[in-house]
């Protein structure tokens, strides 16, 4: 009988302490944020920090391992993305473009093309303003803890401050020399069988001819400098 009372008290204290037990281990499986987090970290240090402006995109295991974090990366990547889209569009044909220019006579045949490329840099400006302000505000509603925060600030300033501060004052310099190739090629257009061809170069029936466009090739060596600095940034932010 006696046995039989400490038997049930035995059950009634050991039942409170599995059921804690049983508590503590559903919340220990349950609570992947700690890993996730240690996860996204290290693939930031690691392959973000350590790639150039394009960073891959995240496999279906990667998102799974980084949890809630995946839409974290999605900001940088996305972000990326569009860069690398925009420029694809206006910026880089410009500039392969303007490389292709060897003798006075694509001036011409090429101005149609640069005109167009204008336009394109014009909005160039205004599609990476738009992608940072999207990053930007996306970045803002982040809930992140401080030991990620640190790494994450770097990862944003390498994908998207650096490269969109770095080339908005790369995209005036761009479409200012292509408009002045626009320009050489009107002028020669316009010039008829006032001008002639040969050698690669050019020659002019009067003076004032040679005079106006000497004047526009001046201009455009001036300048030369700036675009191969421009040239440089746009390699440094596409590598």
């Amino acid at each position: 009988m006696a046995v039989g009372i400490q038997s049930r008290n035995f059950t009634r204290w050991l039942a409170p302490v599995l059921a804690l037990l049983v508590v503590m281990q559903l919340t220990a499986c349950g609570d992947k944020e700690p890993e996730q987090r240690k996860a996204f970290i290290d693939y930031i240090q690691n392959t973000v920090m350590r790639s150039g402006a394009k960073i891959p995109t995240l496999s279906e295991d990667q998102k799974q391992k980084f949890g809630n974090y995946a839409g974290d990366y999605a900001i940088l990547v996305g972000f990326s993305q569009q860069l690398s889209k925009s420029l694809d569009a206006s910026l880089t044909p410009a500039l392969d473009q303007i490389n292709q220019i060897r003798t006075a006579q694509d001036y011409m045949s090429k101005r149609d093309t640069l005109q167009q490329s204008v336009g394109a840099l014009n909005l160039l400006g205004q599609q990476i303003q738009s992608a940072k302000s999207q990053a930007d505000t996306a970045r803002a509603a982040l809930k992140q803890p401080d030991d990620l925060k640190a790494v994450y600030n770097q990862a944003y300033d390498k994908i998207v401050t650096g490269p969109a501060n770095a080339l908005m004052p790369v995209i005036p310099t761009t479409a200012s020399f292509v408009q002045d190739l626009v320009q050489v090629g009107d002028f020669l257009r316009t010039q008829g069988n006032q001008v002639s061809f040969n050698n690669n170069g050019v020659q002019f029936r009067t003076s004032q001819q040679a005079t106006q466009y000497n004047t526009m090739m001046s201009s455009l060596v001036a300048k030369q400098q700036d675009l191969l600095n421009a040239q440089k940034t746009v390699s440094s932010v596409t590598q």
